[in-house]
């Protein structure tokens, strides 16, 4: 009877130990995930010195999101110029459960050349952190085969003036965009580029929430493109403009309220990108296929009548 008891007290106790394991398994703590990384400019892992540079991902939390964090690290066995090391501490993502970082920020002019340990740490509120380290090199705008640059930008108002012209802002008055039936050119310059570059002007609503940094995040039912223009084979570094040695001299035009725009393929302008009055941005994207490397630009305009 004695053994019984011990029995039935072994059994009773080694369930209760599986039960709790159990419990405290399905009660593991999830941590953060990162996807869609872009590290600089194109996703190149490149930064420039003094200049700014990109990152952009997708974060979900495994509970929610305390503090997300970069810090930018000299490697282990490396010899440098000087010691340095760069870290950012974001906390406008707390309590979020999925959000999208997306941020620009100055690599220090101090920084010396070289590779780097890029280090993401993201925090989350439950207890747990996901820490992941990637290469990135920091090198300076004067040894870059190419340093695209919005050189300049005038956007006109066909007939009755230019609405605005880089550093020297809005042109006319409060009239700062474009009614049905008016036309738009875009005269723009890019700097300091060679090889095979693409370049896109377009409108796209401000309410579209989409910016694009290069040409191929461009997402063209959204945006109305005004002009399209490429290089190729560019063996100076040199100018690229939409108005200059190209077979007709001068920015392509568009009537505001047209039916297409002027993608290399027209698009038919409806849906997303149907024209309403409304506040727009008009946009400039240049990619260098070459070379990996992007520039943009945006104005605030306005479109009536419609």
């Amino acid at each position: 009877m004695k053994s019984l008891k011990s029995l039935l007290l072994f059994l009773i106790a080694s369930m209760f130990f599986i039960s709790c394991k159990k419990d405290s398994d399905d009660q593991a703590l999830s941590a953060p995930t990162i996807a869609n990384l872009e590290i600089g400019s194109g996703n190149n892992g490149q930064g420039i010195i003094g200049r700014d540079f990109h990152l952009d991902m997708d974060v979900t939390a495994g509970d929610k999101i305390n503090t997300v964090q970069i810090n930018i690290s000299q490697k282990t066995g490396t010899t440098y110029p000087s010691n340095w090391s760069f870290e950012l501490i974001w906390t406008e993502f707390k309590g979020t459960k999925n959000t999208n970082v997306h941020k620009h920020f100055t690599i220090p002019k101090e920084a010396p050349t070289g590779d780097y340990d890029f280090i993401i740490k993201v925090t989350d509120e439950n207890g747990t952190v996901l820490e992941e380290k990637h290469a990135i090199k920091l090198v300076t705008a004067e040894s870059l085969p190419v340093n695209p640059e919005l050189y300049s930008l005038m956007l006109q108002k066909v007939d009755k003036g230019y609405v605005y012209i880089l550093n020297r802002g809005f042109m006319l008055g409060e009239d700062k965009g474009f009614a049905k039936n008016e036309k738009l050119k875009g005269f723009v310059d890019i700097s300091k580029v060679k090889g095979d570059g693409v370049m896109y002007n377009f409108l796209v609503r401000k309410s579209a929430g989409h910016l694009p940094e290069s040409v191929e995040k461009i997402d063209f039912s959204k945006v109305i493109v005004t002009d399209f223009r490429e290089h190729r084979g560019m063996v100076a570094l040199d100018y690229f403009t939409n108005y200059v040695g190209l077979p007709n001299f001068s920015p392509k035009e568009i009537l505001i309220g047209a039916s297409t725009d002027n993608n290399v393929s027209p698009g038919t302008i409806s849906g997303d990108k149907t024209w309403v009055n409304a506040e727009y941005y008009f946009g400039v994207v240049y990619t260098n296929k070459t070379y990996n490397m992007s520039v943009h630009y945006y104005i605030p305009v306005t479109m009536k009548g419609f």
